[in-house]
């Protein structure tokens, strides 16, 4: 009896815990939308897939928005809120400024979604399909996106400030901004792969093309070229200077081979606790592959407004 009564008292202990691991979760559900908004993936992936048609930076920077808009008070799409006269939302932040875009392609796809049906799915669900259909356009993973948030009536500009890390960030800093949001070393360095795609600009590489010394001798002449000591802050490069238009691990390899753009790139392979992590992913794929779809699972958790929380925005831009 003492045995069976062990085993019941550890079985009620793992129930409880699995019901605490789906209320943190809040809730989210792969099927939420299957009987309210059954087309809601299919018109994702069709916008998509035009934008990228039309420019394979797309799919990076619709991978951004979403990244930067988890990293401030959840995935709440307080990030396409627009300023108003009595409102400052988080567009203008350092990190986005001038930075974040692809806000046009979230509102062609919402047009559709609220066409199909109307009040329904969240602006904060559409980003995170479309972040993930972005990167499978470009050859990257596929995953099953837990659906069901709500979206903010509010943002935070001190937060979008605050809270997302720079391109001149150290190892320690990317850890310790990623830990706050729940996030591993690991799943930081996983999520850094997102830099296989995209492009940068000369202000934001400068000081690391020209001054550091962990930089192939080659790839800092090369982008020295297209990017002067002085003058042409806003010329671009690609961040992955193999396949730039392609998801794949790439980008690890050019860790190793010291050819990462920003410094916080290279801090990721420079004698540091992730220099096993990124050799292994620069050679493993899949294993990069799979660990990236893992974390974006993840990074999507964070802090989502559900039930009740927050509302369905009928315009992206704005509350209703």
């Amino acid at each position: 009896m003492l045995i069976m009564a062990t085993l019941s008292y550890k079985s009620l202990a793992f129930l409880v815990l699995s019901l605490l691991v789906c209320s943190v979760q809040g809730q989210l559900s792969t099927s939420f939308y299957q009987k309210t908004c059954p087309k809601l993936e299919t018109i994702v992936r069709s916008v998509m897939s035009q934008a990228i048609t039309k420019e394979a930076r797309m799919g990076a920077s619709i991978l951004r928005l979403f990244f930067h808009d988890c990293f401030v008070n959840g995935c709440d799409a307080g990030i396409l809120l627009d300023d108003t006269a009595t409102f400052t939302g988080e567009k203008t932040a350092g990190p986005n400024a001038n930075s974040v875009r692809g806000f046009e392609v979230i509102d062609a796809i919402k047009t559709q979604v609220e066409a199909s049906c109307n009040a329904t799915v969240s602006c904060a669900d559409i980003v995170a399909l479309a972040a993930r259909d972005g990167v499978n356009l470009l050859g990257g993973p596929t995953w099953k996106v837990p659906l069901g948030r709500r979206d903010a009536r509010t943002a935070s500009l001190s937060g979008a400030n605050s809270n997302l890390p720079g391109p001149g960030s150290s190892l320690s800093t990317l850890v310790s901004m990623f830990s706050a949001q729940g996030l591993s070393a690991r799943e930081m360095t996983a999520l850094s792969g997102a830099h296989t795609i995209g492009q940068a600009r000369c202000l934001f590489f400068r000081n690391r093309i020209f001054n550091e010394k962990n930089i192939n001798a080659s790839f800092a002449t090369l982008r020295q070229q297209t990017c002067p000591q002085s003058g042409g802050d806003n010329t671009l490069a690609q961040l992955d200077v193999q396949s730039p238009t392609t998801f794949d691990n790439a980008y690890y390899a050019n860790l190793v081979n010291k050819k990462g753009l920003f410094h916080s790139d290279q801090e990721l392979f420079n004698g540091g606790s992730q220099d096993k992590l990124v050799t292994q992913y620069s050679t493993n794929a899949a294993l990069f592959a799979s660990d990236f779809a893992k974390a974006m699972v993840k990074l999507g958790n964070i802090s989502p407004l559900t039930g009740k929380n927050g509302e369905i925005r009928l315009n992206c831009r704005k509350i209703n």
